[in-house]
C-alpha cells in the first residue's frame, strides 16, 4: 500500500479514514499472550610546572581566570527510541516510537485501537489522532509518561524504553481490491514470555488478527488461506505515517 496514516474507528462502526495522516479507533479482538520460549530466546592536570630559580626577582605569576564550561540550554531531539507499556485504568497497551523528532503512537486494549502521529521536541511529545484523540507527555529517564484521550475518555500511561523484539509492528497489503492493514504491540513480560495485542482490517471489515512470532516479529504470518502479511518494524513504516 502506498502511504497509510493512522486511522481511528469507534467500536460501534463507522467509516475508517485510510491514508496519510489519519488515525483510527476500532473494535479489536482480545489481546493475546505468547508463552515464553525455553530454547529460542535470544540471548565505558594540569601539573603545574616547577619554576626554575632565578637570580633576579620575577613578578608573581597571575592565576588564569577559570573558564566556565558551556551548558546545554535545551534538551536535544531524541534521535531514536521505542517505548511500550500499560495504560492505567484501561489495561491496554501503548507503544510510542520517535525518530529524529518524528513520533508515532499506537494504542490497543482488545476493544479499541488508535494510531497517533506528531513530534518530539526537547523531550516533549504532542501526538494527534482522528477527531479529538490525542497523546501528550514527555520522554526521558528511560521512559515515556503522559496522558491519552480516545473515544471521549482520558487515561494516563507509563511506557518503559524497550528493545526488539518488543515494540510496534505494522503490515499492509492489497488483496483483491481490498486494503489490508494490521498493527501489533509486542511487550516482553517481567515474568517471562510476551504479551501482544493488535487489530487487522480489510477496508472496513475487521479480521481475525494473526499472532506474530514473538521472537521474530517481522517473520511473515498467514492472514488466511490466500494472504500472507509481512510485518515491518517502526523503521520500515514510520515515514508512511507522516
Amino acid at each position: 500500500m502506498s502511504r497509510l496514516g493512522p486511522v481511528i474507528t469507534l467500536i460501534a462502526g463507522g467509516s475508517l479514514a485510510v491514508g496519510l495522516g489519519v488515525a483510527s479507533i476500532t473494535a479489536t479482538p482480545a489481546a493475546t499472550n505468547t508463552a515464553a520460549a525455553t530454547s529460542n530466546e535470544p540471548p565505558a592536570t594540569e601539573t603545574a610546572a616547577a619554576a626554575e630559580p632565578s637570580a633576579e626577582p620575577t613578578a608573581e605569576p597571575t592565576a588564569a581566570a577559570a573558564t566556565p564550561e558551556p551548558t546545554e540550554t535545551a534538551a536535544k531531539t531524541i534521535d531514536k527510541a521505542d517505548y511500550g507499556g500499560y495504560v492505567r485504568g484501561n489495561g491496554g497497551l501503548i507503544a510510542i516510537s520517535t525518530r529524529d523528532g518524528k513520533t508515532i503512537g499506537y494504542f490497543c486494549d482488545g476493544k479499541t485501537e488508535a494510531w497517533f502521529k506528531g513530534n518530539e521536541k526537547d523531550g516533549k511529545i504532542t501526538l494527534k489522532g482522528f477527531g479529538a484523540a490525542a497523546v501528550g507527555g514527555s520522554l526521558g529517564g528511560g521512559k515515556a509518561t503522559g496522558w491519552m484521550k480516545v473515544g471521549g475518555k482520558k487515561w494516563t500511561f507509563t511506557a518503559v524504553k524497550v528493545v526488539k523484539p518488543s515494540g510496534l509492528y505494522r503490515a499492509t497489503a492489497q488483496v483483491r481490491g481490498a486494503k489490508i492493514r494490521a498493527g501489533w504491540i509486542v511487550l516482553k513480560q517481567p515474568q517471562g514470555g510476551f504479551r501482544q495485542v493488535g487489530a487487522a482490517f480489510a477496508d472496513e471489515t475487521q479480521l481475525q488478527i494473526p499472532e506474530l512470532n514473538a521472537y521474530q516479529p517481522t517473520a511473515p504470518v498467514p492472514l488466511d488461506d490466500d494472504t500472507t502479511l509481512y510485518p515491518k518494524d517502526v523503521d520500515g513504516f514510520i515515514q508512511e505515517m507522516q
